[in-house]
């Protein structure tokens, strides 16, 4: 048995204009400058909090958390009004549903909280597929490799069996730090030259092209 682990936002499903808004919606509540588009997208992956104290390190304690509660209430805010808020990325339907029918397990190790995790699954018909969910709501968060022990121990597969494919540095460095292989994606919010610095093993253009991986990975 071989476990694929998949990051969220980015990989799985495009959010950006949800994350983009809910922060500039937040520095604009707490009279804090928005750090810009760019710098929001380098940060998407980690926890929350942990993302807001590295895009705004001159502000306090006390205004991170007002921006880190801000940020969510704009979110949820922003989720209930549509309908199709994250949509799936080219191709990542039917690939999910091809490596289920081949027998791969599948988890997911995302800087979401378990909330927004599921809403997500549940929106796009996904909820099924997955055996182990990790959020950052279950501990350190990314680059940290504990999402990726606890679900290789959740489902009793092993490094060397395990793959981890997302869109940022971060997604990388945990692989690396689980001794598991890491792919990246080059459609996410870090560039894929950053990806391959970072030491991915593999880079992906298309999702559906994940057949190729896992027959090199897994010899």
């Amino acid at each position: 048995m071989k476990l694929i682990v998949f990051d969220c936002d980015g990989t799985l499903v495009d959010g950006q204009h949800l994350i983009l808004d809910a922060m500039q919606s937040a520095c604009r509540n707490c009279d804090v400058s928005y750090a810009g588009d760019e710098a929001v997208r380098q940060i998407v992956g980690l926890s929350l909090l942990e993302a807001i104290e590295i895009c705004y390190p001159q502000e306090n304690e006390k205004t991170h958390y007002a921006l880190k509660d801000a940020f969510v209430e704009r979110f949820q805010e922003l989720r209930l009004r549509e309908q199709d808020d994250e949509p799936l990325f080219d191709g990542v339907r039917d690939t999910i549903e091809q490596l289920h029918r081949d027998g791969y397990l599948l988890g997911i190790a995302t800087g979401k909280s378990k909330r927004g995790l599921l809403i997500t699954l549940k929106n796009h018909g996904l909820s099924d597929y997955f055996l182990t969910l990790n959020t950052a709501d279950d501990g350190p968060g990314k680059p940290h490799p504990s999402m990726l022990h606890n679900a290789m121990r959740d489902v009793g597969i092993a490094p060397e069996d395990t793959l981890m494919i997302g869109d940022t540095t971060y997604d990388i460095q945990m692989a690396l730090a689980a001794n598991v292989r890491a792919v990246g994606v080059s459609w996410g919010y870090h560039d894929g030259a950053n990806l391959v610095r970072a030491g991915a093993h593999y880079m992906l253009d298309h999702i559906s092209h994940i057949g190729k991986v896992l027959d090199e990975a897994f010899l």
